[in-house]
């Protein structure tokens, strides 16, 4: 963690964040990668009857993935509306969801409250890494497991990242979100407390085109939103160009449609007794 940021930049820096991820409607989105929480269940290897923690849940994935498997789950994100998107896809899928705005960063529960604690594209976004990895250990109880889902920084989505951020500068002092897409990374912040086992995963986006891909992540994903507001005609332009670039050159099919594998790791941290 940066030494030049003081708790009053870290609070500013997260309600941008909290800001970004309200804009547009993430849950599009979201929804998309839902077989994520599914595989990640999995080979966090949940049990019906646990306690599970989903932080940065977003709009539900690995929260509904595990209440599907038997499991009492609790979902806490800081954005509320993608929280009542969770609820409404647990009430129609008739499953059992406790919602709970909260910072992953200050996670409101007891010490070892959980069987499980688990993240998908969620918390490797936060501030500040070392205290939302020390408050997924600290909740997480001894045995227990914790389960992430990281982009990679050398996957489609780090290097759809590498791109905005040459359009928009992310905020100073900020490590990248990508690290938590590193084994190194990860062992650092959890190595000292758990034995942390790495795969790395593919997840295949699937679009009409090029095209589809950008205008779908432009209308609703909170961080292209936002950078696509504060560039100017130009810099638009060339945000649109240099990521229809990217898909087309990643694209696996043949026949006209876009399917773009995008590499991720799925963790599997297991917290010594």
């Amino acid at each position: 963690m940066s030494q030049t940021l003081s708790i009053e930049n870290l609070e500013a820096i997260k309600q941008r964040q909290q800001a970004t991820w309200a804009s547009g409607n993430y849950a599009v989105i979201g929804a998309t990668l839902q077989i994520v929480g599914e595989m990640l269940c999995e080979a966090v290897d949940v049990a019906a009857g646990w306690q599970v923690l989903d932080v940065a849940a977003g709009n539900g994935n690995a929260s509904l993935a595990a209440a599907r498997r038997g499991c009492d789950v609790t979902a806490t994100d800081y954005v509320e509306a993608l929280l009542a998107r969770a609820r409404l896809r647990a009430d129609a899928d008739g499953l059992r969801l406790t919602t709970r705005v909260a910072d992953a960063e200050a996670l409101p529960f007891d010490d070892a409250s959980f069987d499980a604690v688990l993240s998908t594209f969620g918390v490797m976004f936060t501030p500040n890494p070392e205290r939302a990895a020390a408050e997924m250990i600290r909740v997480c109880r001894p045995g227990g497991r914790i389960g992430l889902a990281n982009w990679t920084p050398s996957g489609f989505v780090g290097q759809m990242f590498k791109i905005v951020g040459a359009h928009v500068a992310p905020p100073a002092g900020v490590p990248s979100p990508l690290a938590w897409g590193t084994e190194d990374r990860l062992r650092e912040l959890f190595g000292h407390h758990a034995h942390v086992a790495v795969s790395r995963r593919e997840y295949n986006f699937r679009f009409r085109s090029a095209a589809h891909y950008f205008d779908t992540f432009q209308a609703y994903y909170g961080p292209m939103v936002r950078a696509w507001d504060a560039l100017d005609a130009d810099g638009q332009a060339s945000l649109r160009e240099q990521l229809m670039a990217l898909a087309d050159g990643a694209n696996r099919h043949s026949g006209g449609a876009l399917i773009v594998p995008s590499e991720y790791l799925e963790v599997v941290v297991t917290r010594h007794d």
